[in-house]
């Protein structure tokens, strides 16, 4: 009758451990971001919105790497207008905070990154505290697009309204 009582109990405990380290185990992999990785322009697919400002780059680059709670992000892109390259770089938590831009852009010195879902991230740029551009970055189901929707005013004060659409690497 005890030996049964222990095996009982035994069991019960190996459940127990079993359900919470396949649960551990499906949150840590539902809570990786899906926009990391190297991502590049597809210009054939990415189209500007307003009638007045034509492409928006040439080529564009973006890498997301993991970084703690957060992300790592570094943008390289070579403007249509001036065929320069601007290049910047900034992390962050998925928070809603003000990080930091290093480098140069033309959107803003500041940008707060909030997840909307698991493959739905918006980053808000400002310039002096006040909200330059939106971008809403939406990874497809299969993980293999990024499509990114640009919404606001560059520094210029040149409106950007634009889709561009983004392959993974």
């Amino acid at each position: 009758m005890q030996a049964r009582s222990r095996q009982r109990d035994l069991f019960a405990v190996i459940a127990v451990t079993l359900v919470v380290v396949l649960a551990g185990t499906t949150l840590a992999q539902s809570s990786t971001p899906t926009n990391i990785g190297t991502w590049k322009l597809n210009f054939a697919k990415s189209k500007a919105l307003s009638p007045d400002n034509g492409p928006a780059s040439v080529s564009s680059t973006i890498t997301s790497e993991a970084a703690g709670a957060g992300v790592r992000c570094t943008v390289a892109v070579v403007s249509a207008m001036e065929g320069t390259l601007n290049h910047f770089e900034f992390s962050g938590k998925y928070d809603g905070r003000d990080n930091a831009i290093k480098g140069s852009t033309q959107y803003g010195d500041v940008v707060a990154l909030t997840r909307v879902d698991a493959n739905t991230t918006r980053y808000i740029y400002k310039k002096g505290g006040t909200v330059t551009v939106t971008q809403t970055h939406v990874v497809s189901s299969d993980g293999k697009t990024m499509t990114v929707t640009s919404a606001g005013t560059d520094a210029k004060g040149t409106p950007i309204n634009s889709v561009a659409v983004y392959d993974k690497q």
